[in-house]
């Protein structure tokens, strides 16, 4: 199962969507952007886990698709 994860940066301007522990494969500025692109890319790839960090890098939310 693929795991995708959608993680602020470091001062919390932007998000990340990212696959597995690998380098971010895009950057958003909003949250909710973030989140849309990282349910579409699971969705595309199931089964698989969606992580929905906030911004203090604790697991707010787990999504399956």
């Amino acid at each position: 199962m693929k795991e995708y994860s959608v993680v602020p940066n470091k001062n919390v301007s932007g998000w990340y969507v990212k696959m597995e522990d690998i380098a971010p494969t895009e950057y958003h500025s909003t949250r909710d952007d973030a989140v849309l692109e990282a349910e579409g890319l699971a969705r595309e790839n199931s089964p698989s886990k969606l992580v929905i960090y906030d911004a203090q890098h604790e697991v707010e939310e787990e999504r399956q698709f």
